[in-house]
């Protein structure tokens, strides 16, 4: 096949959920299929990062494209300015007139066989009328991450603005789900929710997968005693308000029977605050971007995972599992991935709990590794990446095939029965 892959952002550096899934992916799919990454470029992505981009694509265009940098009076200028558009911000953000014009014009010439959407930002840029088979790759329910921020937030203006955020989204995800040929989640819950809610008929998921190659401990790094991490990038605002929630609710509760319990936190563009909590408390450790999570994984006597937002799955649970690690997840956290509570993991949705359930793998080294050998074996027999591409690619096969039946009972007058 020829795809035609449509995303928002080139993939390096590979720091974030959705590009480690959608690199992994790719390249397991460049082996087989021909590959043009069709992207968003805001101008900030290093010269290395366009070549490397031949890891996972035989052609890349970038289409240059400027966004408000947040914090800025400028951002939230364009914040308020959302009120007035039928569209939630975070695909507002992402119009452009030169990509959905680059699409129409490759389509017209017939230039690839199927288009794949990669999250559902770009959907904004696809064309009414394209002509063409078309997937829709749904990382994440993006309505019901909105939902859980409005759910959560206790600042009446900021909820009532998130509440029109998520309507929004809803209304969108909701019209896009049913534009494309087929829909493809990353969780069997997620499927479901998207049936229910946007009576999305050809639905598919595919699982979760992780590099276990890459992703397993180099016996090199000594454990620290009572040291916590969280890995992800604090520029996503589920894992902001993760932090914020564990930091504000939980830590505290740890400290009254630990008092040197530590937390590293690894990942990209930590927001202000945490960075300010970081500056007066020595026990907070904040990293910014590192080129390895690994050590700093290796090293922890526990994985946390306390997320209150979200969809989609973590990918960051696997990498944990992967490298043995003892993990404490909120429900939501592990949510769509196949783990069970007290066999791979611990899963609290409490600041209680949860403060409890870290304290017991602090305290009992023997359950923490227990948790972390079990967790490996689970993750290493069964979602490695080349399993999750080779199904990703029946399904864009599928959906070509789908299309190209349609057209021909189209052509010859046949009526035409809806896909099941």
């Amino acid at each position: 096949m020829r795809i035609l892959w449509l995303k928002t952002e080139l993939l390096h550096p590979v720091d974030k959920g959705g590009k480690i899934r959608t690199y992994n992916m790719l390249k397991e799919l460049k082996r087989s299929h021909r590959i043009t990454y069709l992207t968003l470029d805001d101008g900030t992505a290093d010269v290395q990062d366009r070549d490397l981009a031949s890891e996972y694509c035989h052609e890349l265009v970038c289409i240059p494209h400027r966004q408000r940098e947040k914090f800025t009076a400028g951002f939230y200028a364009e914040l308020a300015l959302n009120f007035l558009s039928r569209l939630p911000y975070a695909i507002k953000k992402y119009e452009s007139a030169g990509m959905r014009q680059e699409i129409a014009q490759r389509a017209s010439l017939q230039s690839f066989d199927i288009l794949v959407c990669d999250f559902l930002a770009p959907a904004v840029n696809v064309p009414e009328n394209l002509n063409c088979a078309s997937v829709l790759f749904q990382h994440n329910v993006e309505a019901m991450i909105w939902k859980r921020h409005s759910e959560v937030q206790s600042n009446p203006l900021k909820k009532a603005y998130l509440f029109g955020q998520w309507l929004k989204m809803r209304s969108f995800e909701k019209k896009a789900c049913a534009r494309f040929d087929s829909v493809v989640a990353v969780s069997r819950d997620d499927r479901e929710l998207m049936q229910s809610e946007y009576s999305v008929e050809a639905i598919y998921d595919v699982p979760t997968g992780v590099d276990t190659d890459f992703f397993q401990p180099s016996r090199q790094v000594q454990r620290v005693p009572n040291s916590l991490v969280f890995t992800g990038s604090m520029d996503w605002l589920p894992n902001e308000d993760a932090i914020r929630y564990f930091t504000e609710q939980i830590m505290p509760r740890i400290r009254q029977e630990i008092p040197n319990v530590t937390l590293t936190v690894v990942g990209r563009n930590p927001y202000p605050g945490l960075v300010e909590l970081n500056e007066r408390d020595p026990s907070i450790v904040v990293t910014g971007r590192v080129d390895d999570v690994r050590p700093y994984m290796e090293r922890a006597a526990a994985y946390i995972v306390p997320l209150r937002i979200g969809g989609g799955t973590r990918l960051k649970i696997f990498e944990a599992m992967a490298m043995e690690q003892a993990i404490v997840s909120t429900t939501i956290g592990a949510e769509g991935l196949p783990v069970r509570d007290g066999v791979e993991l611990l899963l609290a949705d409490t600041p209680e709990s949860f403060a409890q359930a870290v304290i017991s793998l602090l305290r009992k080294e023997p359950l923490a590794k227990e948790l972390g050998d079990r967790a490996a074996k689970r993750v290493r027999e069964s979602f490695g990446w080349d399993k999750v591409a080779e199904s990703f690619g029946i399904i864009c096969e599928r959906a070509l095939s789908g299309k190209s039946s349609t057209a021909n009972l189209v052509a010859s007058g046949s009526k035409v029965q809806p896909a099941l």
